[in-house]
């Protein structure tokens, strides 16, 4: 029987989702609820690749040659020390006359669900890649199943500056509902204190994504912290946060004094888009108590974010970012298009990489 969250798919072990299974069977014929994708670019999740050189020490030869291992052995991309492993962009090649996801054959899209759950194989040995950024261009293909998610590309839109924004959606869409939620519930019972938000890893792609969010929602005030002043230089020309804040996202009093300086109070939501470990005591530290933290980072370790809580007597919500809230990749995309300084930081990153 044909699963629509893609059982059939699994190789070992059995019984098991095909995220969290070590081998899935990547094979192209797809079944009626299936849908297959002829893949031009990968994109590696952040915390993935910053793991993978660090390993091999900046050996981009090194490092395609184990995401090609990684692939090869387990019919998907999911690097196996962080468990993450980032999106693509690609052709239908065919879709299954059941599929509901409404895509037809010549469609370029993004998958909006993570390739640790994705069967995909690459067919040109990564031979256009260097090794050394986070989008691979690549030929091959993909399988998404009845309950995967894609989004057609906006065609007045670079492809790999769309894949770039895509591949961090959620970011943006859960930050604006919590900040929407706590400016409604202000309002509803009069309380009249402004709403403050810190992103810590402003600068980058999921962190300028969520300041901007965040001001759209109503925030009054927005700190992004930054770890070097290239960044902080770059996120204050971008104009996207009211401050900019230097530290160091490993140093718990350090990101708490960087945010209550720059708000003038600790902050009501903090969001976490570092691709570091370490990071989650600053957060929390740096949280009103009542607040919220937001972790969409890979490389948070919910275990120490949940004992740093309890051992710090912090009264904080902590939600765990899960990459999708219904809309949010044309939440996403309109923030590309309204807001200069989005667009200013994604195209010089990508021109960086």
């Amino acid at each position: 029987m044909t699963s629509p969250v893609g059982l059939h798919r699994v190789v070992e072990p059995a019984g098991v989702l095909p995220q969290a299974a070590w081998r899935l069977d990547a094979s192209p014929e797809i079944a009626a609820n299936e849908v297959r994708i002829r893949v031009e670019r990968l994109n590696l999740d952040a915390a993935s690749f910053r793991q993978l050189w660090e390993k091999h020490r900046g050996d981009g030869d090194a490092v395609r040659a184990e995401v090609l291992e990684i692939v090869s052995t387990r019919g998907k991309m999911q690097n196996p020390v962080t468990g993450s492993g980032g999106m693509l962009i690609g052709t239908v090649e065919e879709a299954g006359r059941r599929s509901p996801l409404g895509l037809k054959p010549g469609e370029r899209v993004a998958t909006l669900v993570s390739l640790t759950l994705t069967p995909l194989v690459i067919t040109d040995g990564l031979a256009r890649w260097d090794g050394r950024s986070e989008q691979v261009p690549c030929d091959g293909y993909a399988i998404l199943f009845a309950r995967s998610i894609a989004a057609v590309l906006p065609a007045d839109e670079d492809p790999q500056l769309s894949l770039a924004v895509l591949d961090v959606c959620g970011a943006p869409a859960l930050t604006a509902r919590v900040v929407s939620r706590y400016v409604t519930d202000r309002a509803r019972e009069g309380d009249a204190r402004p709403v403050t938000v810190a992103v810590i890893g402003g600068a980058g792609k999921s962190g300028s994504l969520s300041l901007a969010a965040a001001r759209r929602a109503g925030a009054a005030r927005t700190v992004g912290v930054v770890p070097v002043e290239s960044e902080r230089d770059a996120l204050a020309a971008a104009g996207l946060a009211d401050a900019v804040a230097l530290a160091d996202a490993r140093d718990p009093v350090a990101v708490s004094t960087a945010v209550t300086t720059a708000l003038g109070v600790p902050a009501d939501v903090t969001v976490v888009c570092v691709d570091v470990p370490g990071c989650e005591h600053g957060a929390i530290l740096g949280t009103a108590d009542g607040g919220t933290v937001i972790f969409f980072s890979m490389a948070t370790s919910f275990a120490g974010a949940a004992l740093g809580a309890e051992g710090l007597a912090a009264d904080v919500t902590m939600l765990v970012g899960n990459g999708y809230v219904p809309g949010h990749a044309e939440l996403a995309l309109g923030l590309l298009r309204g807001e200069p300084g989005v667009r200013r930081l994604f195209t010089s990153r990508l021109a960086a990489d």
